[in-house]
């Protein structure tokens, strides 16, 4: 029974599962942080400079009985690219890039 508790830590330890909670956690938070920055702030004013009245979510063409919801698509670009963007630098300028080592074989 000893032997496979330690074989399990072991491979808790190695496979850095607790990393991967800790990221996956904060992760959840961080894109909470910037959604909420792109649908409060920045959809607003994009919707204002691009001539949509309230939210850039809202701008629509419509074509006969059809809504396309331009808009929509576009709020949701915009927030995939700033979370990216947030993930990729955090990550680079923290350094957790060179955290990461590979298992020798």
């Amino acid at each position: 029974m000893k032997e496979k508790i330690h074989g399990f830590l072991d491979f808790i330890r190695e496979q850095g599962v607790v990393g991967l909670a800790v990221g996956f956690i904060l992760g959840g938070a961080v894109s909470k942080m910037v959604a909420s920055l792109v649908s409060d702030i920045i959809n607003p004013l994009l919707g204002v400079i691009l001539g949509s009245a309230g939210e850039l979510k809202d701008a629509a063409l419509v074509v006969g009985p059809i809504k396309i919801l331009w808009g929509s698509f576009v709020a949701t670009v915009i927030d995939f690219v700033v979370i990216a963007l947030v993930v990729y630098f955090g990550v680079k300028l923290i350094g957790l890039d060179k955290l990461d080592k590979r298992k020798q074989s």
